[in-house]
């Protein structure tokens, strides 16, 4: 993986398009579906643009935040920064180890017990047992969870699940976190000690993107914003600026 410099921006995205193929099923009854069969007629497949041209820098030690209404654009993003997904057309580049925090927990194996899932997450992320040993009591104080630790992750609550895969995801050493609204699954002390060590990132020079709905969240804790609708960036700047124009009602789904 490519070391990142500090005079280029560790997450560049340009131009980025990204489309789905839906087919839209019709109700037939089965003389109309066996006519359409016979003639040789097919559904034919939909394209839906779900993002349409977006490009953003994100540099060292900035954070991100990423708003708009529900079905503007703002997972698929995610999804892209993460490699989940590949572009339709455009570029995304990202220097460095990336976390992300998307769903917590999610590539646990239920059948292991979370001390087990620790170890073998490391060893996706790179590190080997002994280096995985090195942090293992920190991963498990930091989630709270040293009484369950030998438990088969089945048999986790959501919130516990979610406290683990945080714990795990930010203390590999990332240099670029994507987060989702996920760190909402929790109270509100580990909610608490999950933004305060997003913040020492931060000041430590790594870089997040961070998608939420929680206006307040994205106004005090990120420097810059963008706001999307229907998949274009309408507007970007400064946190505060980019959230009022939100609340204003710009980029709002009927705006």
């Amino acid at each position: 993986m490519k070391t990142a410099s500090a005079s280029v921006p560790p997450v560049r995205v340009r131009d980025v398009v990204m489309e789905f193929r839906l087919v839209r099923e019709s109700r037939l009854s089965l003389k109309e579906a066996l006519i359409r069969a016979l003639r040789g007629e097919r559904t034919r497949p939909e394209q839906f643009r779900a993002l349409d041209g977006i490009s953003f820098d994100v540099a060292h030690g900035e954070a991100l935040g990423i708003i708009g209404a529900n079905g503007s654009g703002k997972t698929t993003t995610l999804r892209l920064l993460a490699g989940v997904l590949r572009p339709t057309e455009g570029s995304i580049e990202i220097e460095g180890r990336v976390t992300t925090l998307i769903d917590l927990g999610a590539g646990f194996n239920p059948e292991l017990s979370g001390g087990e899932n620790v170890y073998l997450a490391g060893a996706l992320y790179g590190f080997s047992q002994a280096e995985m040993r090195g942090k293992f009591d920190r991963i498990v104080a930091f989630a709270g969870l040293e009484k369950f630790i030998d438990v088969p992750v089945k048999n986790y609550s959501s919130g516990m699940s979610a406290r683990l895969g945080f714990a795990l995801a930010t203390d590999v050493d990332p240099d670029v976190l994507i987060v989702d609204e996920v760190i909402g699954v929790g109270d509100a002390e580990f909610q608490a000690r999950c933004f305060d060590r997003m913040r020492r990132f931060r000041e430590s020079g790594k870089t997040i993107v961070f998608v939420s709905h929680d206006l307040a969240t994205v106004r005090s804790f990120c420097d810059r914003a963008i706001l999307l609708r229907h998949g274009r960036s309408i507007r970007e700047g400064s946190a505060e600026e980019v959230v009022a124009a939100y609340e204003s009602g710009l980029g709002r789904a009927d705006s």
